[in-house]
């Protein structure tokens, strides 16, 4: 199977590149809040226990999450692969995971992370922000605290993929399809068929 662990600040192309990766690979997009709110709507066990820590105000403890992450693997255990947007987002996570996945008799492949710079990050979320009209995306000051508080928490990652020697940074500026070609050269390094 091929696993990807796929990172990059807001405004870094993770979206636009994902769909990419989905269509070439025809890998499971794995997406935290997608499953979260999937698994609310259905009612589950574990998406009634998330609705009432978020609706009294609380985060969702990773064993939550990745009770939701693994029903999700399960449910495509035939499949070719998966992308994982959101998650890790802790070095806790990181281990989780990885127990998750060689239970199941698979693994991370590889962590792609996008780097762009922040001055361009900014320019692009303002952008985005005009046509989206996303609040998040309109304030300067708010973008800034974003990309900071991503920078504070995936570190910790890069250096976790880094030492099973997992991590690639590929450089997030350029044309989309340039940026695409990068990424997959980095995935078929790694992953053959």
């Amino acid at each position: 199977m091929l696993n990807l662990v796929l990172f990059g600040p807001p405004g870094a192309g993770k979206g636009t590149q994902s769909e990419k990766l989905l269509e070439k690979y025809g890998l499971v997009h794995l997406s935290t809040g997608d499953i979260l709110r999937g698994e609310m709507k259905a009612g589950t066990e574990l998406g009634v226990k998330a609705k009432s820590l978020i609706e009294a105000g609380n985060l969702v403890p990773d064993e939550v999450v990745i009770g939701m992450i693994d029903n999700k693997i399960s449910e495509n255990l035939d499949g070719k692969g998966f992308i994982f947007d959101g998650f890790p987002r802790t070095q806790a996570q990181a281990e989780a995971l990885d127990k998750l996945l060689v239970a199941k008799g698979t693994g991370v492949s590889v962590m792609l992370s996008l780097e762009v710079e922040e001055e361009e990050l900014v320019k692009r979320l303002l952008e985005r922000g005009k046509i989206s009209g996303r609040a998040d995306d309109a304030n300067e000051d708010t973008i800034k605290n974003r990309i900071s508080v991503y920078n504070q928490e995936t570190s910790v990652l890069v250096d976790f993929y880094s030492a099973q020697g997992k991590h690639v940074g590929i450089q997030g500026v350029g044309e989309i399809d340039e940026i695409f070609e990068k990424l997959t050269k980095a995935i078929d390094a790694v992953h053959v068929g």
